[in-house]
């Protein structure tokens, strides 16, 4: 029989949680269901704005020593991530995030979709999924049988498709608005820009990039991901790994699109570029470093405010998928992301702080 069951490191981690600054979340649920090998976390940050919305992501943790502590950490700093996103999106919907622990090529399965779909079923709208790491269109039709609010559906059961590509899109325009603050110009013609990561949302990210005439330099751990970018745009360059593309000489603009921590004590001293504006959640890798980007006089367009293309998109999902609307509300992340560096040139304070107190006020505003 499916059950939700606390264990002790669990526990543990939850107690320590909600007694710091991480805490604040409305509901975590710990899911386990033996029969398929189910272990996940469900987090809801928000509801102020809405029912919570959020992917789901699937993940190994197999570098940590404590594996099902490491995927509550991860939800629930996802959550936060994206009562804030919707909040900058002007959606009415909270922040919610859940995790499926174990290695997607070995463990995923139809059962196991099926007993996840019923875990999030039984918060009884309270958390609406999608995609994330680790799933795909077709692992949310399989959730959806078990689940109404889920979203991220294949077109052919009603759904909007793969997110990645209003992703990608919304992202551009981010960096778009970074061009036209730093350069007086929206485009990236004859900019250097890095990508890391050309997964499901980088490589339509480049395919912009592209087309617009801005030189691409890319990076990716997968080598089919890489090979897959120079099919389409041989013009493309490719460095061995993150550490050299962040080196590149005269590189215009970093975009971190792969895993999230991308913004470290490590990475931002000899990081090359005058902006950051990649698709990657949690892109800083701890409070402090969106100043220490300030101090070097990058520009940091919030990973929260550009990337919000793909939950634009499922969101709409909700009301019966129209393309064209989902994009043209995406395309507004333009306006959005210089919305928040003048508010940051206003106030004296790095675009994330910016972006996070219109984010707290909108949610403030949500629950008067």
């Amino acid at each position: 029989m499916t059950d939700v069951r606390h264990s002790a490191s669990a526990d543990g981690v939850l107690h320590t949680l909600f007694h710091s600054d991480q805490g604040g979340h409305e509901q975590v649920v710990l899911c386990q269901d033996r029969a398929s090998g189910l272990k996940a976390v469900i987090a809801i940050h928000s509801t102020a704005l809405g029912p919570a919305l959020g992917g789901t992501r699937f993940h190994a943790y197999t570098d940590e020593e404590f594996p099902e502590e490491a995927a509550v950490l991860d939800a629930l700093n996802l959550a936060r991530g994206m009562s804030y996103k919707n909040a900058m999106a002007g959606l009415e919907h909270g922040g919610g995030k859940a995790v499926i622990i174990g290695d997607p090529e070995q463990t995923k399965s139809e059962e196991l979709l099926l007993a996840y779909g019923r875990f999030v079923a039984s918060l009884g709208g309270r958390y609406v999924t999608a995609c994330d790491v680790g799933t795909y269109v077709q692992d949310m039709d399989v959730v959806a049988r078990e689940c109404r609010w889920t979203t991220g559906r294949s077109p052919e059961n009603g759904g909007a498709g793969d997110s990645s590509v209003l992703t990608a899109f919304g992202v551009f325009q981010g960096m778009r608005a970074s061009a036209q603050r730093l350069w007086g110009e929206p485009t990236l013609r004859g900019r250097k820009v890095g990508v890391a990561g050309v997964g499901k949302v980088g490589h339509h990210l480049v395919n912009h990039l592209v087309e617009d005439g801005a030189e691409v330099v890319v990076t990716d751990v997968r080598e089919e991901s890489v090979r897959r970018v120079r099919q389409t745009h041989p013009q493309v360059a490719v460095v061995a790994d993150t550490e050299a593309l962040i080196r590149v000489p005269d590189l215009d603009v970093y975009a971190p699109c792969a895993l999230g921590g991308a913004l470290d004590d490590d990475t931002v001293p000899v990081l090359t570029a005058k902006a950051v504006c990649g698709a990657a959640n949690n892109q800083l890798a701890h409070p402090g470093v969106e100043k220490d980007l300030a101090e070097r006089g990058i520009l940091y367009a919030p990973d929260y405010v550009v990337n919000a293309g793909g939950v634009i998109q499922v969101a709409d999902e909700l009301h019966g998928f129209d393309f064209a609307r989902a994009k043209a509300k995406a395309t507004k992340i333009f306006d959005t992301t210089l919305e928040i560096f003048d508010r940051a040139a206003t106030d004296g304070v790095p675009p994330a702080a910016a972006a996070d107190r219109i984010a707290e006020q909108r949610m403030a505003a949500g629950r008067a």
